[in-house]
């Protein structure tokens, strides 16, 4: 019997000063789907999502600290199972 992993996600407000955070989060996470709503990009993926500082910061052409995050987001589903100076990790796991 194989598993299947848990899908998580996170909910981003569509601005354009987001776009370089969304590039960062689909370069790193490639299986990574994003579904555009009004106002609103929905982004998913089996088992976790990854966000890296120094990507972002490449996107971005800026330092970036990882509590930036908390103003982009609108919601998530799952756990924030990392988040320090250099990544967040969401995901299923405790």
């Amino acid at each position: 019997m194989t598993s299947t992993l848990r899908q998580v996600g996170i909910d981003i407000q569509d601005a354009e000063e987001n776009r370089p955070l969304v590039d960062a989060i689909r370069a790193d996470n490639p299986e990574l789907t994003i579904r555009h709503l009004p106002g609103l990009l929905k982004l998913q993926a089996a088992g976790r999502i990854v966000v890296n500082r120094e990507t972002v910061e490449a996107q971005l052409g800026r330092e970036w600290d990882t509590g930036e995050f908390q103003l982009a987001i609108v919601s998530y589903a799952g756990n924030f199972s990392e988040w320090d100076d250099d990544q967040i990790i969401v995901s299923w796991e405790h």
